[in-house]
């Protein structure tokens, strides 16, 4: 079966982004950069591969995507209606009305419904791009976290996770760590006993 996936990266305050959306404070060094585009392409922007040389890269862990008004809309901001068109995508939201482009659907009704969906079809693993209330309402069907953790303090933000309170176990099952202090850790749902 697929597994649900929430790759994100993380301040050290647990925040995936600034109040505004803001991404750009996070730390990336060369090593890293390398890493992502080489281990996770699926997870570039289309808009964005031909740039660092992913134009014909296959996907190696993700062919779907799905995502929040909030993580959808900065693409939006900038004329760009299908971000990731290398992978299915599901924009999760009930107050954004319509999405002109058809390679995006959108889905207003239960997003659990629709991971459980996504995960009894065929495919590769569901990218759970974000954002943090999406990760809030999704944390019962997360089988994995991908998270980047970076050597910087937000101080206030958009959370990793903005729901009720679910306590959830994951176990840790490796971590890689790069030269600019950041690290990455795959954490797998604990089984329950």
């Amino acid at each position: 079966m697929r597994k649900l996936v929430y790759y994100v990266g993380i301040s050290l305050d647990g925040y995936i982004a600034g109040p505004g959306g803001e991404w750009d404070f996070y730390p990336i060094s060369d090593a890293m950069a390398t890493w992502m585009n080489e281990r996770y392409p699926d997870t570039i922007p289309t808009h964005v591969r031909p740039h660092v040389g992913l134009e014909n890269a296959a996907n190696l862990a993700f062919d779907t995507a799905v995502m929040g008004r909030g993580t959808y809309e900065p693409a939006l901001a900038v004329g760009i209606t299908s971000p990731y068109a290398h992978l299915r995508q599901y924009v999760v939201s009930t107050t954004l009305g319509e999405i002109a482009d058809p390679a995006v659907d959108l889905v207003a009704g239960d997003p659990l419904d629709l991971v459980r969906e996504l995960k009894a079809q065929e495919g590769m693993d569901i990218w759970l791009t974000g954002g943090g209330k999406l990760a809030g309402t999704l944390l019962p069907e997360i089988d994995e976290l991908i998270i980047k953790r970076y050597p910087v303090v937000a101080g206030t933000g958009i959370p990793a996770f903005d729901g009720p309170f679910l306590p959830t176990q994951f176990t840790p099952t490796r971590t890689e760590s790069f030269d600019n202090g950041a690290s990455v850790t795959w954490l797998s749902r604990t089984p329950a006993a």
